[in-house]
């Protein structure tokens, strides 16, 4: 007869498998959810421009902004967290698209409701507003809100606010 450890071998890897088959079943069940639950942004607006200067041969702006976002739709049994973050997007002579992450925050599934609702205001950027050079004064900035879906199982999806609810503002000409 067989020994232990082939018997052994048989069952974990049996098992392996079983949870390979379930973990791609469970993948395949919630492909393109992520992509209809998003999450409801309601603001993200500027709210104050506190300084814009030259800083080592190198524009960096830095401001703060009004957020209020419902995360909650975006939360099924395959969601293991978000990770939310705002960008800010601008054309220059050197590059013709810039994107800079100014704030980011991880939303775990296991959050209450009440941390799943993003409604701050005044919040300042965690990551200033820098340029490859100096080409940020008078620039039009845009302000987006951007997500990863990061699941349980199955493919990582990333999401962001439609360009219609975006906001855009004008930075001065002059350094402040």
């Amino acid at each position: 007869m067989h020994t232990v450890w082939v018997r052994l071998n048989a069952v974990v890897f049996f098992g392996l498998t079983v949870l390979l088959g379930l973990s791609c079943l469970a993948a395949i069940s919630k492909m393109g959810h992520s992509s209809k639950h998003q999450p409801i942004i309601h603001k993200l607006e500027l709210k104050t421009l506190r300084s814009l200067k030259s800083h080592g041969g190198v524009d960096r702006a830095l401001l703060s902004f009004d957020i209020d976002a419902d995360l909650r739709p975006a939360f099924h049994w395959n969601i293991k967290q978000l990770f939310v973050y705002v960008v800010a997007s601008y054309k220059s002579d050197l590059n013709p698209k810039n994107q800079i992450v100014l704030w980011d925050k991880i939303v775990e599934a296991t959050d209450s409701d009440k941390q799943k609702m993003l409604k701050q205001d005044n919040v300042f950027v965690k990551y200033a507003l820098v340029d490859q050079a100096d080409n940020l004064r008078g620039q039009d900035v845009t302000l987006t809100l951007m997500w990863d879906h990061m699941p349980i199982t199955g493919m990582l999806y990333m999401g962001e606010q439609e360009n219609t609810q975006t906001s855009s503002f004008t930075l001065p000409q002059e350094y402040q």
